[in-house]
Formats: structure tokens, C-alpha cells, sequence
């Protein structure tokens, strides 16, 4: 079969999903294709393009179910619970598209399309949708970079420090993380992490109304 970018960049996500970013060569994604390494110059100029071109790929399938008629709390929760299980199909790859490609989030994408449409629907004024979706991206990649590199499980098992930590009174063993707290798993901390988000925005926004409700 001749060689196409479409191609390329899903015979590299194989790789990546197997090995991760950090192991795919040129070489190795020419065999996997089983062509010749320079017949893919001819397409990508380098690995990176490669990797953004994976990256724009996974992008375009993120998929939710539209629920127009439900609150916007409950289609950003789902919004960002979507987004989650893209990035747990593909982990080797998100976290390293979240670390390193700033542009990760494009302005077509179905995601961002989504989350901006939302947002503005919870009445976020439109001077400011495309900063509050910004902001609630970030958290959410931050969160799911830390959960996909494992430092969210890890930071989730230490325990506090301090004369009230233990309940015998006994500070903690500062190298301990031996057992994460009851419902600090990674699905219990998303849940919270979205709680965080909206009911920050409720705020927000009913603050928002009653300023313009003492201004009359």
C-alpha cells in the first residue's frame, strides 16, 4: 500500500501506545510500515511533525453525547469526564502532548468547540468564555497529567504533618506513602477536582448577578 500521512500517524500512535513517545524513531515507524526510512520524508519532515500530526489525530476523535437540554454543570462534568477517558486510551501519548505542545488544543477542535459552547450557555459573558474555558482546561490537564504520570496517586498517599496527623498524636513518617485515605482514588479526586470547577463558576456568576442586580 503506498504511503499516506493518515497512515504514518497511525502506525507511530501503535508504537506510541506500546513504547511511548520516547522510544519511536523514524526508523522504527518505517518498519512498522515496512517501508524504506527516507520514502517518509516525503510526507513528515521529522518526528515531531509526526507527533503533532498523531496528536491532531487523536484530537479529532474525542467524541461526547450532546445533552443540550441539561444543565450546564452536568454537560461540563461529562465534557471533562470524555475528555478523560480519551486521554486514558492513549496515555503514553497525552501525557506527553500535554507537557509538551502548548498548541495541543487547537480552536476547531470538538473539545475546545464543546467547552466554549458550554460555558457560554451557563451565561459566562462573552468577553470572557474563551478565558474561563482556558482556565478550566488547564486545571483539568494538569490534573490528568499528574494522574497519568503518577504523581496524583502518590501525592494522594501522604499524610499530614503535624501534632493532630495521627490519631494517637504521632506525626506521620515523612517517607510513608503505604495507603492512599479512603476515596482518594483517581476516579473519587476527578469528581472533586469538577465539584472544584463548577461550583467555583456558580459562585462566580451568582456573584456576577447580584453585582448587577445592587447597580440598579
Amino acid at each position: 500500500m503506498p504511503l499516506t500521512e493518515a497512515g504514518i500517524y497511525a502506525a507511530a500512535l501503535r508504537l506510541i501506545d506500546e513504547d511511548g513517545v520516547e522510544a519511536l524513531t523514524m526508523r522504527k515507524l518505517a518498519t512498522e510500515l515496512d517501508a524504506n526510512p527516507m520514502s517518509l520524508y516525503h510526507h513528515v519532515p521529522n518526528k515531531e511533525a509526526v507527533l503533532r500530526g498523531v496528536t491532531r489525530m487523536v484530537g479529532a476523535q474525542f467524541r461526547t453525547v450532546t445533552l443540550e437540554d441539561a444543565p450546564w454543570q452536568e454537560r461540563i462534568r461529562l465534557l471533562a469526564t470524555d475528555f478523560r477517558t480519551l486521554a486514558h486510551r492513549h496515555p503514553k501519548l497525552l501525557a506527553y502532548s500535554f507537557s509538551h505542545q502548548p498548541d495541543f488544543i487547537q480552536p476547531n477542535d470538538p473539545f475546545w468547540t464543546a467547552l466554549t459552547a458550554v460555558v457560554a450557555a451557563a451565561g459566562v459573558p462573552r468577553s470572557e468564555v474563551s478565558k474561563i474555558a482556558a482556565l478550566m482546561v488547564a486545571v483539568v490537564i494538569g490534573v490528568l497529567t499528574a494522574e497519568l504520570n503518577g504523581a496524583l496517586h502518590q501525592w494522594s498517599t501522604l499524610k499530614p504533618q503535624g501534632p493532630e496527623a495521627d490519631e494517637d498524636g504521632a506525626d506521620a513518617d515523612p517517607g510513608s506513602t503505604s495507603a492512599a485515605p479512603e476515596g482518594a482514588d483517581q476516579d473519587h479526586m476527578f469528581r472533586l477536582v469538577m465539584d472544584t470547577l463548577i461550583t467555583g463558576l456558580e459562585g462566580r456568576l451568582s456573584a456576577g448577578r447580584d453585582g448587577r442586580h445592587a447597580g440598579h
